[in-house]
């Protein structure tokens, strides 16, 4: 006869022969569902034990041949096997930047009413400083931006003034980053034009540039300045061709024409002497921009690049595009062989365009879609995974565009690492969002702030020319930015020139490329006209009246005279 034993209502003993009972008593009970369940689990756990001890004695095993421990990672958990233990544990790489969080300005420091431009050139239309917050809006008869200083929040006046001297959209904006009152802009009326803003903001409608830059053929689509040179300018046009604008003469000193379709991109390294681009072509391009020379190349088959951007010092590059599968994705490459990217990591499938932004203090690249509400951000590493994903700020309003306000800029007492400016193109509204290290210590967090860029330029644009190159002039955050000497932007002074073809200027008559502008240019000269009509209707009126005064002269004699 079996002897049996209940504990805690499950079967531990064991049955003689099936279907024997006890004499003269009853048969067991039923098992429950539950204790079935606790019993199969319980046998699971049993195997997984008799798995670990046999991996253990045969790590031991090695250990004794060869003295030591192991670690055998595979995905998010490793397992630890040391002096004759095992554990599992999920494994975290330490980050001071791990809980970094976004914050949205309040109502007050937000930017409304502002006639956003619904141009779908796929650029931010948005450019900030520490001094100004500049927005391509949307008009008639020509592209216009409205310039604002960054401390004048809230509704913005009905009768602001703009800048609006381009005959055609403006397509992108770009702050000088050495003279905070100088701002570029390029439009499809193939210029590129230079502004220098007052102190304190417009008063007035601004239609005089200071410096007029034509020498494309078509619509300028993409304008980058130097990042240690104080007067070199690039320009990538719809012509397929980058200009090296010397602002110093006002004249452009070279001309790279590798690309053979669009540019969509362009990128710099720290001291500016590699410029990367991302071509419609489905090719990555590294070039050495003063002799044009292309030194890597990427035919992107698997990976379309859209934009790219370079990782400071790292020798690396950031790409973003799609996949073959139409998945958004990004890439990181090596910029001293582009024959493979060394890792491509899938972000979702979604079909905006992404923008990257590198923080090369931090080490931080942050995602933003267009037409997404979100941004993500990582890690940037030099091992594997290389993309240590942190977290997403997330929002229910749509991106039209960022603008990304400059370092010293920031708000060190709040541990401010980063700020956007997110354009919301259907509230009008540009809110800042500021990304944020969570710190205790009211003090100032040197490992967060390391030396960064300042406002003063490392050489001249003829220094950079001739073959020098510097490294940006670093300031500390540490008391406050101070800049340290006020420098002044000399536009040179140039006679205007004119291209007269049968009577017509064609620098100042641009030739119409779409249809919008025939008609604009159209009306005009219908209203300009009917002005002079008028005027010569006046002026004959005038003509008469003096012939009748005349002719009262000549009749009245010379008695009366």
């Amino acid at each position: 006869m079996a002897t049996t034993s209940w504990s805690s209502g499950r079967l531990s003993g064991r049955m003689g022969e099936k279907g024997e009972k006890r004499k003269g008593g009853r048969g067991p009970p039923a098992i429950s569902a539950s204790g079935r369940r606790r019993e199969s689990l319980e046998g699971r756990t049993n195997m997984r034990e008799k798995e670990a001890e046999q991996t253990q004695a045969a790590c031991l095993d090695l250990k004794g041949k060869e003295g030591g421990g192991w670690m055998f990672a595979e995905g998010p958990q490793c397992l630890c096997v040391d002096a004759g233990k095992m554990s599992w544990r999920p494994t975290y790489r330490s980050s001071k930047f791990r809980n970094v969080y976004g914050k949205v300005g309040n109502r007050e420091h937000c930017f409304d009413g502002f006639p956003i431009t619904k141009n779908v050139h796929d650029n931010h239309f948005c450019a900030v400083n520490s001094k100004f917050l500049a927005v391509v809006t949307e008009s008639a008869g020509g592209g216009s931006f409205i310039v604002v200083p960054v401390s004048q929040s809230g509704r913005l006046d009905s009768h602001c003034p703009k800048v609006c001297g381009h005959q055609g959209n403006v397509l992108d904006i770009k702050w000088n980053p050495f003279f905070e009152n100088i701002i570029a802009s390029c439009s499809e009326d193939t210029s590129v034009r230079v502004w220098e803003i007052p102190e304190g903001g417009l008063r007035r409608n601004m239609t005089e540039a200071v410096l007029e830059l034509y020498g494309h053929s078509r619509r300028v689509g993409v304008i980058e300045w130097h990042p240690t040179s104080s007067g070199i300018l690039f320009s990538a046009g719809y012509d397929y061709k980058i200009l090296i604008w010397n602002l110093e003469i006002g004249e452009p000193v070279k001309m790279i024409d590798c690309h053979t379709d669009v540019i969509l991109s362009m990128s710099f390294n720290t001291d500016g002497s590699l410029l990367a681009t991302s071509c419609k072509d489905k090719k990555l391009r590294v070039i050495e921009p003063r002799s044009g020379a292309v030194l890597q190349q990427a035919s992107c088959k698997n990976h379309r690049v859209n934009r790219v951007v370079f990782l400071g010092n790292m020798k690396r590059l950031v790409t973003t595009g799609v996949s073959r599968w139409n998945t958004r994705q990004i890439a990181l490459w090596d910029q001293e062989d582009l024959s493979m990217p060394i890792v491509e990591e899938d972000i979702d499938g979604l079909s905006g365009l992404l923008f990257p932004f590198y923080d090369a203090d931090t080490h931080m690249l942050y995602l933003a879609g267009k037409g997404d509400g979100n941004i993500r951000y990582f890690e940037i590493t030099t091992e594997k995974p290389y993309f240590q994903y942190l977290t997403e700020f997330r929002s229910p309003a749509p991106q039209k565009g960022l603008g990304v306000m400059p370092k010293h800029g920031l708000d060190v007492g709040a541990c401010e690492v980063f700020r956007f400016y997110k354009l919301v193109t259907l509230k009008g509204l540009i809110e800042p969002i500021s990304m944020i290290v969570p710190r205790r210590s009211d003090t100032y967090q040197e490992d967060i702030y390391p030396m960064t860029a300042g406002t003063e330029p490392a050489l001249t644009a003829s220094e950079w020319l001739s073959g020098i190159n510097r490294d940006p002039v670093l300031i500390s955050l540490k008391e406050g930015y101070q800049q340290p000497n006020q420098l002044a932007f000399k536009a040179p002074v140039k006679e205007k020139k004119s291209m007269v073809v049968n009577g017509i200027d064609l620098l100042e008559n641009v030739p119409p490329r779409t249809e919008n502008e025939l008609l604009r240019v159209f009306f005009r000269q219908q209203d300009e006209l009917r002005r002079l009509k008028e005027e010569l209707t006046t002026k004959d009126v005038r003509i008469r009246q003096l012939e009748l005064e005349l002719n009262n002269l000549k009749n009245v004699s010379p008695n009366n005279v």
